[in-house]
């Protein structure tokens, strides 16, 4: 009941945030402008519509995932809410889980929301079949298994460092993600033994991004650009891959944050 009533808590908080409504709307932009541009390209509308719209929502949604989670902890030491909450029969380990949680629900609400609003821009243009609007739920599933991997990177950092060191950090860590398949490939080339031995390390270490963009060697965008299914298997390792390395970066921050002396 602590963990929901703390979640609660920062899921309001977050919906007041006025950056929150800013990218919302700079979103929906970017997908009704992917509508104006659809019109420019015959035969392959509904394709460019789905592709900016998709590629809008992964962006701003990890937009929103740093911005607001390099912020949960610093603010709560900056008011100094966060002693009178931990005086009460709060752990800490909670404390964290329920602001993840808290993130993690409003990025639902504002994907959700984007969603709506490409397949609203979708079924007004018209051109887009009936399979073509199934298509987009898995991808958009995975966009949001990367941005609920984004917001415990940021909520990681945000437990130990300031806002401007966190969203860098967590920039850092959300391109390299997106080169990590890249590591294995460097190593085959150096031909070192030293080089492979880090690389391997790294590749396990730094989060692998490119399990939700890419499927079977093929961009997510584009397959439910494409229309073609995004089979189970793929769904369910994105779906294991993200809750395990999400919980060692929640364990590690609530380690991290144990340790921080509040006196």
């Amino acid at each position: 009941m602590r963990i929901i009533a703390i979640a609660g808590n920062t899921f309001r908080e977050c919906i007041r945030g006025q950056i929150l409504y800013n990218l919302i709307l700079f979103a929906l932009l970017m997908i009704l402008s992917a509508f104006v541009l659809g019109q420019l390209t015959l035969g392959y509308e509904d394709k460019v519509i789905i592709d900016l719209g998709l590629s809008s929502i992964s962006v701003f949604g990890t937009l929103i995932a740093i911005f607001i989670g390099i912020g949960l902890v610093y603010k709560e030491l900056e008011r100094r809410t966060v002693y009178a909450l931990l005086a009460k029969p709060v752990r800490r380990w909670e404390f964290i889980l329920g602001k993840y949680l808290g993130l993690l629900f409003t990025l639902l609400v504002n994907v959700a929301i984007m969603t709506v609003g490409l397949c609203v821009i979708l079924f007004l243009h018209g051109s887009a079949p009936a399979r073509g609007y199934l298509h987009l739920f898995p991808a958009v599933y995975l966009i949001f298994l990367s941005l609920a991997l984004i917001t415990a990177v940021a909520l990681l950092f945000s437990s130990f460092s300031t806002p401007a060191l966190a969203a860098l950090f967590t920039l850092f860590f959300w391109i390299i993600g997106h080169f990590n398949a890249d590591l294995r490939q460097f190593a085959v080339i150096t031909k070192s033994a030293a080089v492979e031995l880090i690389s391997g390390i790294l590749y396990y270490v730094l989060p692998n991004i490119s399990n939700f963009t890419a499927v079977d060697s093929r961009n997510v965008i584009q397959s439910a650009a494409y229309y073609e299914p995004i089979r189970a298997a793929a769904l369910g390792w994105a779906t294991v891959y993200a809750v395990l390395y999400s919980s060692v970066l929640l364990a590690l921050t609530s380690a991290i944050f144990s340790r921080r002396d509040f006196k």
